[in-house]
């Protein structure tokens, strides 16, 4: 077994740091359904009964499609289980991701995922900034901030986190509302965030990186692939194992429609990394 701490605060839970995100259960290109979607159901149960209690998620997705396969698979859910979602975004009838970013957005959007999830209340929402769609990119996010803040009244949610945010918006966030989580872009070749992580961790906050192994444009890295071979895992495996030894405040959310995939990121809670390993793996970076 690792020797790091294997959960960690999210909210007011704790969850298990290797978690579970929904994004691959809607069909190609995160639109429509799914190939399979008797296996997408068993795969939700499987990682809820092997200890997963942590799940990502978004009414875009699909749209529609992962929520109701979620509610499909888990409904009622068990008490441990953390749902989180994400606004600002919607998906046209072609599939294009459009910015969807106003208060009147953010709770129709709202709506859509507590009717889709089968809830009367989002555990954790992040706001989706859609500012260069791909990637964090500066601009004021108060005006959203304050809409969430205000559904937050409400009750309709318990927690409010940030996806695609720079550490200005962080900090602007922060200055509204509390911040329970970031979720952005990092891994091992990706680590423009390094000392957002740091200062994340220093402040309690949970960082979830989304796109462990580059996303839709993989990590091309024969130093990754020696590794997993010395290691007898597999490369997906090291570079989670990577970003769970990186900082304890890193939760991990690895999305996957097969139960063979499954089974192999959840085995990573049991990957120890050695040290050398870590700093040869640090440099691909570089």
């Amino acid at each position: 077994m690792t020797d790091y701490p294997m959960t960690y605060q999210l909210g007011d839970r704790q969850v298990n740091r290797v978690g579970y995100g929904a994004m691959q259960l809607a069909g190609p290109g995160v639109f429509g359904p799914p190939k399979d979607h008797d296996q997408a159901v068993a795969v939700l149960r499987e990682a809820v009964a092997s200890g997963v209690n942590h799940i990502d998620t978004s009414d875009f997705y699909g749209p529609h499609v992962t929520n109701r396969i979620i509610k499909e698979a888990l409904y009622p859910y068990p008490d441990d289980l953390v749902i989180v979602t994400k606004l600002g975004a919607v998906r046209d009838d072609a599939g294009a991701w459009l910015p969807a970013q106003s208060p009147d957005d953010l709770k129709r959007g709202l709506e859509d995922n507590l009717r889709n999830l089968g809830l009367e209340a989002m555990e954790v929402v992040n706001m989706r900034i859609m500012g260069d769609v791909h990637a964090p990119s500066e601009g004021s996010i108060a005006e959203q901030i304050h809409a969430l803040a205000d559904l937050q009244r409400q009750g309709l949610i318990r927690h409010i986190g940030l996806s695609n945010a720079t550490a200005t918006q962080v900090a602007e966030a922060r200055e509204i509302v509390p911040i329970v989580c970031v979720q952005n872009q990092y891994n091992l070749a990706h680590r423009e965030d390094e000392a957002l992580v740091d200062s994340l961790a220093e402040a309690g906050i949970a960082y979830v990186p989304f796109f462990p192994l580059g996303g839709f444009s993989p990590i091309q890295s024969g130093t990754l692939d020696e590794v997993a071979k010395g290691l007898g895992a597999t490369p997906m495996q090291v570079a989670l194992a990577w970003l769970l030894q990186r900082s304890p405040n890193i939760l991990l959310i690895p999305g996957t429609s097969s139960l063979g995939h499954l089974r192999e990121n959840l085995a990573v809670r049991d990957l120890k990394l050695p040290p050398e390993t870590v700093k040869i793996l640090d440099g691909i970076a570089g």
